[in-house]
């Protein structure tokens, strides 16, 4: 039975592995994709996107390490580093939304930019739901935290998205960074659960 026990373990651990290299290798194309989109169009919101996937990477980072090991310090030290990815995202968020908001900046409209954030926030969504899943199954609360972040990818890759077809198709150019104050409060809540276990 332990047998069993052990084989299962080891394919939800490679599982794990896998869910975190997919995470890892879209964003490492997508800040190609991002930097290419936002010079183009000028977007301040497609930039700081590219921004966000740094910190997702980051995040991918911390858990393949803490996967790769055990102990509890070892845990406790990835939990830490993925709240310090949280807080980061949260502060990128706050300062990108108020700029964009206090200098009324107008971003050309950006085709790319659009697709690229639609594929994007269902891959973050799928890549969120198996390391939920992944991690529960694991007892792994550092996948199970890093689904979250990888969540808040997807929902910000959706609230770009929403803000450059209203920019693009209505002329909303606050749409953006309006949807980003929404997320700044998801993400410090995050980050107070991960640093305090509070919820």
């Amino acid at each position: 039975m332990s047998s069993q026990n052990g084989a299962a373990r080891h394919v939800l651990v490679s599982r794990g592995f896998a869910l975190e290299y997919a995470t890892l290798g879209w964003n490492v194309i997508g800040i190609v994709v991002l930097a290419v989109a936002a010079i183009q169009a000028r977007s301040v919101a497609l930039a700081g996107f590219g921004l966000d996937s740094l910190i997702e990477i980051g995040a991918s980072t911390v858990v393949i390490w803490e996967l790769s090991g055990s102990g509890e310090n070892r845990r406790r030290r990835a939990l830490r580093l993925i709240g310090v990815g949280f807080s980061l995202l949260a502060v990128y968020l706050l300062v990108q939304s108020t700029w964009v908001l206090a200098t009324g900046f107008r971003p050309r409209p950006s085709p790319l930019g659009i697709g690229w954030t639609a594929v994007t926030a269902a891959v973050m969504f799928a890549l969120a739901f198996g390391k939920a899943r992944t991690g529960s199954a694991l007892d792994n609360p550092v996948l199970k935290a890093e689904g979250r972040v990888t969540m808040i990818d997807g929902l910000l890759a959706a609230a770009v998205l929403l803000g450059l077809l209203l920019n693009s198709l209505a002329g909303l150019w606050w749409a953006d960074p309006a949807a980003g104050y929404v997320l700044v409060y998801y993400a410090l809540r995050e980050t107070r659960e991960l640093f305090t276990g509070e919820p």
